[in-house]
């Protein structure tokens, strides 16, 4: 009698962890694809060089991820940029680009710039408020904060 109730109360116990247990855990995958897409992202940083811009200048360098569509678009400082995306949990890839070709002067080289880092994206992070898009080696290559939208 006494090894019967043992191995009930040994049973019981092992369900009622395991019951506990049985709760999905939070999808990384999903979290990141979240964080990531469905927002406004204004470049702050190409490498470790500050990108300064004029809140009121045109085509401030910025990205939108569209989840529905897997697309992208933006502006690279100059022109307008659009094309399509695809991410995974820390891993992110671009189509081909396609873009305006407005004549920018006075820009530095900002879109030129900015459009060779974006060809050698192969990764993202997403900590909160900031996007940092990486190279196959981890380097950042350009650094984002989430647009504040005015309520």
């Amino acid at each position: 009698m006494l090894k019967q109730l043992f191995v009930i109360a040994a049973l019981s116990s092992s369900l009622v962890i395991s019951g506990c247990e049985t709760v999905p855990p939070q999808d990384n995958v999903t979290t990141n694809l979240n964080q990531l897409q469905n927002r406004t992202w204004i470049a702050t940083y190409i490498g470790n060089q500050e990108i300064k811009t004029a809140p009121s200048a045109h085509n401030i360098p910025s990205l939108q991820f569209d989840a529905a569509t897997k697309r992208v678009s933006g502006a690279d400082g100059c022109n307008r940029i659009m094309g399509s995306y695809n991410a995974g949990k820390d891993t992110l890839t671009f189509g081909p680009l396609a873009g305006t070709q407005m004549a920018c002067l006075n820009n530095n080289g900002l879109d030129r710039k900015y459009n060779e880092a974006l060809a050698k994206v192969t990764h993202y992070q997403v900590f909160g408020k900031t996007l940092k898009l990486l190279d196959r080696y981890g380097n950042p290559l350009i650094q984002y904060e989430s647009a504040v939208q005015p309520r």
